[in-house]
């Protein structure tokens, strides 16, 4: 068989439907991507609101455990003052009495 040396009108205009209905094709199935995509995007959306509140939780807790934190320093203050306190009564009971 040998190739065509030139194309007819009737040829090229096949050629050009043929080509066309392809493209058309290819450009459905970038009209689905697109949609996946924008689904996608949505998820996203919906995933950064998510991260969202769970980035104010942690906040929270952080801001818990500092007041935590505070109120067991003022604890350990409180009670080493105590100790010294009862410290200094039983040595004074000691030397006193």
């Amino acid at each position: 068989m040998m190739p065509r040396q030139s194309w007819t009108d009737e040829r090229l205009d096949h050629f050009e439907k043929s080509v066309n209905e392809r493209f058309d094709r290819v450009d459905e199935r970038f009209d689905r991507v697109d949609e996946r995509f924008d689904r996608i995007d949505e998820r996203f959306v919906e995933v950064n609101m998510r991260l969202d509140r769970g980035d104010a939780d942690i906040r929270e807790l952080r801001q818990t455990m500092a007041q935590m934190q505070n109120t067991i320093n003022q604890m350990h203050s409180t009670m080493v003052i105590g100790f010294i306190g009862l410290a200094g009564l039983i040595v004074s009971n000691a030397l006193f009495f």
